[in-house]
């Protein structure tokens, strides 16, 4: 018993941000319903229903989910009751023509701007209510607005109050587990120069990264929205996100040139450098996804440029020597390619070290600012 303990309670702390979400949302589903059947709402169920739409994972999340649900419900609750009180109707049939006139305009707006997919919602409700409960259209679209703006304000309030979660410290989370995963793209694809690699594994490899990526760009843009709400400190994600992008941008070009492995004997003279240019950058983007994520002083990227200047020493000899004089074309510029590439990661590795320092909660320490300056 104290085992299983033990596996919840670890597995309950690595996933606290979505059990975090999960209490926000209960508290919200009962604070909205507890005011609506206070304020004497005739449908509180809107008011729940709204309450779970807008709280989000984060502050910045909430607040545009807020923002888009409140105008489409408004908008399609002005439209909705316009054409119910403007345009006479009778009976079903009249009922029905009134409901195209309503939805078709108002779903071509959504799919231009799908932020606005609650106004279809909301028209609908204001059409066909008064119709099952003998009601007026204009007071079936004052309580929609009314019943909305209790859950839209309820939810955003809870995603301020109980345990708030903000995007700059998921963005800390999601840029480490990025890095974390270009580092074994990395490693992986330059141990292909021994062994080649097929289109389909190198694809399988580049997924992952995709897929974190556009998450990250999405948890970006809702930081930048806390922050020009005032509702966060902290550096600009924009260099950060830009680097990353930049850092995957290059493990694509490394993979294209590793495709192919390299003839056996530039293989045996790379072998020694890649394998310490390979380990010095997946440990640096490693340290510092493990920085990111505790708030702790930048590490030394002197290691990096220490390890690439003996790769590109030994490319150096390899080429006086002769030994890709004679090869074919393509083996040529993937040669010239992989070095390309990886002086460009060199370059993104000093952006990202700038990032580290910035995102950093504590001075780089005189350690490592002592083996940078070396």
């Amino acid at each position: 018993m104290m085992a299983l303990s033990k596996r919840t309670l670890g597995s309950l702390r690595a996933r606290k941000t979505q059990l975090a979400l999960a209490i926000r949302i209960a508290v919200a589903a009962v604070a909205a319903y507890m005011i609506a059947v206070a304020l004497h709402l005739m449908l509180p169920l809107w008011a729940v229903l709204t309450s779970l739409i807008v709280t989000q994972m984060s502050v910045g999340r909430s607040l545009k989910a807020t923002r888009d649900y409140m105008l489409g419900t408004i908008g399609g609750a002005i439209y909705g009751g316009a054409i119910a009180v403007l345009i006479p109707h009778s009976g079903e049939g009249g009922l029905l023509a009134l409901l195209v006139l309503a939805v078709t305009p108002l779903a071509f707006i959504a799919a231009i701007n799908p932020s606005l997919s609650s106004a279809t919602v909301t028209a609908v409700i204001v059409l066909l209510l008064p119709a099952m409960h003998q009601s007026n259209p204009l007071d079936s679209a004052i309580d929609r607005v009314m019943e909305v703006t209790v859950g839209a304000l309820t939810g955003l309030a809870v995603s301020f109050l109980v345990l708030p979660s903000r995007a700059v410290s998921q963005i800390r989370v999601n840029a480490a587990r990025l890095l974390e995963l270009i580092a074994d793209a990395f490693v992986e694809l330059l141990a292909g120069l021994t062994r080649g690699r097929d289109n389909d594994a190198l694809h399988r490899i580049q997924d992952g990264i995709g897929t974190a990526l556009v998450g990250l760009n999405a948890t970006g843009a809702e930081a930048e929205r806390e922050r020009a709400a005032h509702l966060s400190s902290g550096p600009d994600t924009g260099p950060l996100l830009r680097t990353i992008l930049r850092l995957r941008h290059d493990v694509v070009m490394i993979g294209r040139a590793t495709v192919v492995p390299l003839p056996l004997d530039v293989q045996v003279r790379l072998a020694g450098p890649l394998s310490e240019v390979s380990k010095a950058i997946a440990h640096y983007m490693r340290a510092v996804a493990a920085a990111l994520r505790a708030g702790a002083g930048a590490p030394a990227i002197a290691p990096v440029h220490a390890a690439l200047e003996r790769y590109a020493g030994e490319v150096a000899a390899v080429r006086s020597e002769g030994l890709i004089r004679g090869q074919p074309g393509e083996v040529a510029e993937r040669f010239f390619a992989l070095g390309f590439s990886l002086e460009q990661m060199r370059q993104n590795l000093c952006d990202l070290d700038r990032c580290a320092v910035e995102w950093s909660e504590v001075p780089r320490t005189t350690a490592g600012t002592e083996d940078q300056s070396t």
